[in-house]
């Protein structure tokens, strides 16, 4: 045999022997979609930028539906029917609903992400702004338009290895993620319709690590509210506590609130008091976020009032606890009165479920396959709310495909660029894997 045939047998050997076992247990198409990502890795950071510059907050509804607009943009090239929900009757811009069809044979996907942002036009927080070579602050730039940006990339290396042309996806993007419109049942109905058609929801909101450990969300807690409003007997200071007076409204307050603090802890609930105010007159805003109150200090107050929100990790909890709150508040103190409320349009829990940890093994496997550390499940109350806990009840979801980001919803929001590519190379196989699998 030539001495060069050998020379290259030998190459061709040792260059076997060297392969990873991570990059050998990729299909040929799952390779080309960690090219295709990493070549478009400029793309996507300029998109980001792009999205990040039109001011979207939730009330900005020619904002929202300009950044609806980009995203059509983004997905009817891929091949998908993209439909514009207008939201007027809840108060908001709308939504966006496209879908892909596939073979009819694989795992239905949902995929949601929002458009909007916290940042209204008012905002000082507006524009992006590169900080070194691997981050970018800006209105959004992790929560969700990040998101958002990891999705497309992810379906776009999917189109250009042809996974996606068998696969059947679901997209809603709300255009209210940040403040949902009213009331809730119509601002949700589509989403949870499409959680209704679906096998598998994945979320694409930001990507939590934990002491520098990526994490893997198969749960959220839910977000409701309650008002406390209690009443008493006024008159002059010098009467509290006699019988014919009683204790006042912000003393019966002040027993409450105290009480939730000492007997309703349990494990994965919180539940916070965000605005008080209590005194001979007492008043709070139409939006409930501002409350004034007028006294004396020789006054015995006859108002008072009390807002906070609750969370909890699964319906039952919830229930629960509101029944020890309604408890607590009927037991006034002399001369009192006291009422709760738990107002509609909160966000139901996500709560851990065996189909929610499989999405999580499934996406485990795609971590090893690349060379990548296990994901290890977050600990739900190190994550708040989010709308695939509208579809949780209805179809396995997990949480936190989109990338890594610091200070969400704060001026300085900032972004890490390299977690693009990592979720959306993550995003891509396991999507093109789920798909591929028969549904049931």
């Amino acid at each position: 045999m030539p001495l060069q045939r050998w020379r290259n047998i030998a190459a061709c050997v040792l260059l076997a022997s060297v392969i990873s076992p991570a990059l050998a247990a990729l299909s040929n198409s799952e390779t080309q979609m960690i090219r295709t990502i990493d070549a478009e890795r400029g793309r996507s950071v300029g998109l980001l930028k792009t999205l990040v510059e039109v001011n979207s907050g939730s009330r900005n509804i020619a904002g929202v539906t300009k950044v609806g607009a980009m995203m059509r943009a983004e997905l009817e090239p891929l091949g998908f029917t993209v439909r514009w929900i207008p939201m007027e009757k809840a108060g908001r811009a709308g939504h966006i609903v496209a879908t892909h069809k596939g073979d009819g044979r694989g795992k239905r996907l949902l995929l949601i992400g929002h458009l909007d942002t916290v940042f209204e036009p008012d905002s000082p927080f507006q524009h992006w702004t590169m900080k070194g070579a691997d981050k970018a602050e800006g209105p959004g730039a992790g929560d969700d338009k990040g998101g958002m940006v990891v999705m497309i990339a992810a379906l776009r290396a999917m189109k250009a290895a042809g996974t996606l042309a068998h696969a059947d996806i679901e997209v809603v993007l709300t255009g209210d993620e940040e403040d949902a419109g009213d009331p809730i049942e119509l601002a949700r109905a589509d989403l949870i319709a499409a959680g209704k058609r679906a096998d598998v929801a994945l979320d694409y909101e930001g990507l939590v690590r934990d002491n520098g450990r990526d994490m893997g969300s198969i749960a959220r807690r839910s977000s409701n509210s309650w008002i406390v409003r209690a009443t008493g007997n006024t008159g002059h200071s010098s009467g509290i506590f006699s019988e014919k007076v009683g204790y006042g409204a912000i003393y019966e307050l002040v027993r409450i609130i105290d009480r939730f603090r000492r007997e309703l802890p349990e494990t994965n609930l919180t539940y916070n008091v965000g605005l008080i105010a209590g005194g001979a007159t007492q008043s709070t805003d139409p939006e409930g976020i501002r409350a004034t109150a007028t006294g004396k200090t020789n006054i015995i107050a006859p108002l008072a009032e009390a807002r906070g929100d609750l969370r909890t990790l699964s319906d039952e909890q919830t229930e629960r606890v509101r029944a020890k709150m309604k408890a607590i508040v009927t037991d006034h103190l002399p001369g009192t009165a006291a009422t709760i409320e738990f107002p509609d349009g909160g966000y139901p829990a996500m709560a851990p479920t065996p189909g929610n940890k499989a999405i999580l093994d499934r996406l485990n496997i795609v971590n090893r396959d690349m060379g990548l550390p296990d994901m290890p499940a977050l600990d739900p109350l190190k994550r708040g709310a989010g709308d695939v806990s509208f579809v949780a009840k209805d179809v396995d979801s997990f949480a936190g495909m989109g990338p890594y980001s610091t200070g969400d919803h704060a001026p300085g929001e900032t972004v890490d660029l390299t977690s693009i590519p990592l979720q959306a190379k993550r995003a891509a196989l396991l999507m093109s894997r789920l798909s591929a699998e028969k549904r049931k």
